[in-house]
């Protein structure tokens, strides 16, 4: 079972042999362009791939209150799943175009979902077609199942749980966001710049070699434990614009056999929406 990363090796051994039910997801997405990443799917994708759009199936609908890319509802996401023909012993494998800034998205969702053989494909697509991989126009149908489920609620926290764990020098939280978005110096998508005071600034860049790759483990652990500073796996938070590549750094945290981190799913577009909530910039 694959619960972290998948090389393109791996993927395509799974592929050629007498592998278990194996579901493929493409989750290749552009924030500017919300129709980009169907028609990259349209013209070319791993072979048995179905795709996974960012805002309509690993989100739900914007509230007045919530951030730009809410959980979906348990109901909507096991109906989703059941489409895809989803089952217990289902290996899932997901890819986005190359750094998997999206496809942890899902990698995460599933795992709240409580289903653990779930993957992302290091290096997402461009590996795969530099590697000479097989790429299909063809799109296909599964059977449908029914899944239900039970939200892991320990993998999440709210906004004010948040604030009240962000100032403990027991807890830390972690921003995915750029340096420049952290400090409040540019702001290309919410209207209001900077980060949660006491957070702390982890790129999800960071968790990446030059070829989109993630880095080993052992380096993956020794700049994440720079940025916890002796803080525990289990009270640490990860956050970002809106829940999205914080899943990333999520997943670098466990792909390094550091476990029990949590997700603040509202990060920081929801953290703006409340005028009373702080904003610090530096």
């Amino acid at each position: 079972m694959y619960t972290t990363l998948i090389s393109v090796h791996e993927l395509t051994t799974q592929l050629a042999g007498p592998a278990g039910p194996l579901l493929i997801v493409d989750c290749r997405f552009d924030l500017a362009d919300p129709a980009a990443g169907q028609r990259a799917y349209d013209a070319g994708h791993l072979p048995q791939a179905i795709y996974a759009h960012l805002d309509l199936h690993l989100s739900s609908p914007i509230t007045p209150d919530s951030g730009r890319h809410p959980l979906p509802s348990p109901e909507r996401f096991a109906a989703i799943l059941g489409a895809w023909g989803l089952t217990p012993q289902t290996q899932v494998i997901a890819y986005d175009t190359d750094n998997g800034a999206f496809a942890a998205r899902l990698w995460w969702l599933l795992r709240w979902a409580g289903h653990d053989a779930v993957a992302v494909l290091d290096g997402g697509f461009k590996a795969w077609k530099a590697s000479g991989g097989t790429v299909s126009t063809e799109i296909p149908h599964p059977l449908p199942t029914t899944v239900a489920f039970v939200p892991r609620a320990e993998l999440t926290l709210t906004a004010k749980e948040v604030a009240d764990r962000v100032q403990r020098a027991d807890w830390r939280l972690l921003d995915a966001r750029a340096p420049e978005r952290f400090a409040g110096k540019v702001e290309p998508i919410d209207r209001v710049g900077g980060h949660v005071p006491g957070a702390r600034n982890h790129p999800f860049a960071s968790n990446l070699g030059a070829d989109a790759k993630f880095l080993s483990p052992d380096e993956l652990r020794a700049r994440l434990e720079r940025s916890q500073d002796g803080v525990d796996d289990r009270q640490t938070i990860a956050m970002c614009g809106s829940g999205v590549t914080a899943c990333h750094l999520l997943l670098a945290l466990e792909h390094a056999g550091k476990h029990g981190a949590r997700l603040y799913p509202g990060s920081w577009s929801e953290w703006i929406r409340d005028p009373q909530r702080p904003v610090a910039k530096d």
